[in-house]
Formats: structure tokens, C-alpha cells, sequence
């Protein structure tokens, strides 16, 4: 891994488990009725949240200029995009949800759990949240994962990069006011790694569009609990999970993880730039979003 990445990857990790921490322990150690606390302990894990993107944009100001700046933040309103790839992105988590618990209902005979909030809910939540996943996606899709494949190729940077996205959450797992706190960690690994393809596919196929990526990352979120792949009452963060639903997520991820993995095993991208290339250097045709 090149030095620039190890910086990248050294510093997010560093700044956002510092400001989670922070947050965690004033959440504890301040009442229940006081507000500045609960607002200082929001605005650090906020700040812990976009740290991906604060880091990336400081290093790519410093290395590269403002030009360049310029061109990383202007990847966030590349929409014009065919509709498919809209659909793609919202559609994505729902389908994979909704497949598996049929599959559910043909192998026990019973549905599995099913969420509470309303379509229009989550509709709206994804709407609002969009432009809040411009603090991961900046720097995980918009400044890591060129980097990574123009050393790795695209197929295998995409893998490496939801290794090291899910492990960023690790501390998450182990703070009691985090939906994800006591979950198991080595599934959401597998789970997070196999979304981390589908991202990047989708990033390569809209020349390096951080909105569609960006509306993805903010659909998984408000659409993951259709159904519901946590267990209540878990305080085990490393061990398996007992989930039915969530080892069905992580098939029905991977299943699709490799076609995406097959779609981009010889390929390099160089966002911006239109132009395709294999791990070898040699150009290939470029992809028509």
C-alpha cells in the first residue's frame, strides 16, 4: 500500500476513534437532563462520522492542490446518470431483503421478522441522509479506492476496501448507545465487504459518481431493517451471529458480490478521467454510464 493511503487510512482511523470515544464517554458521564453534554457528545461522533472525508480532502489539498480539491468534491453532483443506475442504488438492499426472507418462508416455513417504518419513512430518510454519507464516501469511494486499484486492480481494491470500512466501525460495536453495539462483528465483515463490491461496481459503471454511491450508502442504511438482521439482548461482538436472516444477507450479498467481482477483475479506474484500464496498464474500452 502506498504511503498516501497508509496516511489516509492511518489518520481516519485515528481522528474518528478518537472523536467516538469522546463522544461514548461524555454520553456517560454527563445526566440525562443536561443538553450541552448531549450535544457536545453528538457534534464528536458527528465529526468522528466525516473524518473519512475531512482526512482525504486535507491530503489531497496538500499533495495535489486545490484543482484537485476541486475535481474530488465536484464527483458529489455527477447525477446525470441513466435511471437504472438511480433504481440500482435504491433498489439494491430491498431486493436483496425481501429475496431472502422468501427464501426464509421456503426453508422454516415461517416469515422472518419484518420491520416497522413505513415506505414514505424511509423514503424521505434516504432522501435527507444522501448528502450526510459525503463524510465516508469522499474518502473511502472518492479518494482510497482509485488509489487502491490503480495498485490492486478495481476487483480486489473493492475487497480490501470493505475490509478496512468495516473495521473503521469496530469501536462501534463495543459503545452501548450504537444500534450495532454487541452485534457480531465477523458477519457484519462479511456483510460490509460484499457491499463494498457492489459500491464500487456502481461507482466504475457511473465514471466515478460519489452522489450514486452516496444515495446506495444512504439506502443499505434506511432500508436494512425491511428485515431486521439484528439479535436482541447480544453482547458478544465477536462472536458468529445466530441470525438466520443475517447469514441469508450475507449469502445473498455475496452471490451478488461475485458478479461484480467477475465484472471488475481486470479493471483499474481512473475516475474523471473516462478511460478504462486492466491491472496491466493497457487501456480497454471505456464503460458508457
Amino acid at each position: 500500500m502506498t504511503r498516501p493511503l497508509l496516511t489516509f487510512f492511518s489518520l481516519t482511523y485515528v481522528a474518528t476513534w478518537i472523536c467516538w470515544t469522546a463522544a461514548s464517554a461524555i454520553s456517560r458521564g454527563s445526566a440525562p437532563a443536561a443538553p450541552a453534554f448531549a450535544a457536545l457528545a453528538g457534534a464528536m461522533f458527528l465529526l468522528g462520522t466525516f473524518a473519512p472525508a475531512l482526512v482525504a480532502l486535507a491530503l489531497t489539498e496538500r499533495a495535489e492542490g486545490r484543482a484537485a480539491t476541486r475535481v474530488l468534491l465536484g464527483q458529489m453532483f455527477h447525477w446525470r446518470m441513466r435511471v437504472r443506475w438511480y433504481v440500482f442504488a435504491i433498489g439494491f438492499i430491498p431486493v436483496i431483503k425481501l429475496l431472502l426472507a422468501l427464501v426464509h418462508r421456503v426453508a422454516t416455513g415461517a416469515w422472518p421478522r419484518f420491520g416497522h417504518e413505513a415506505w414514505y419513512v424511509m423514503a424521505a430518510a434516504i432522501i435527507v441522509s444522501t448528502w450526510a454519507q459525503a463524510g465516508e464516501e469522499i474518502g473511502w469511494r472518492g479518494y482510497a479506492l482509485p488509489r487502491l486499484s490503480e495498485r490492486f486492480g478495481l476487483a480486489l481494491a473493492s475487497v480490501i476496501l470493505g475490509i478496512l470500512w468495516a473495521s473503521w466501525h469496530l469501536p462501534l460495536f463495543f459503545i452501548p448507545a450504537s444500534d450495532l453495539f454487541g452485534q457480531s462483528f465477523p458477519l457484519y465483515l462479511l456483510q460490509v465487504t460484499a457491499l463494498s463490491t457492489a459500491m464500487a461496481w456502481l461507482y466504475w459503471r457511473t465514471d466515478g459518481s460519489l452522489l450514486l454511491v452516496m444515495l446506495l450508502h444512504a439506502a443499505v442504511n434506511n432500508t436494512k431493517d425491511i428485515v431486521p438482521s439484528a439479535v436482541p439482548g447480544t453482547t458478544n461482538p465477536l462472536a458468529l451471529s445466530t441470525s438466520l436472516v443475517a447469514w441469508l444477507s450475507v449469502a445473498f450479498l455475496w452471490i451478488a458480490g461475485a458478479y461484480f467481482l467477475v465484472q471488475m477483475r481486470k479493471t483499474s479506474t481512473l475516475p474523471g478521467s473516462g478511460v478504462a484500464t486492466d491491472v496491466h496498464g493497457e487501456v480497454q474500452s471505456p464503460t458508457s454510464p
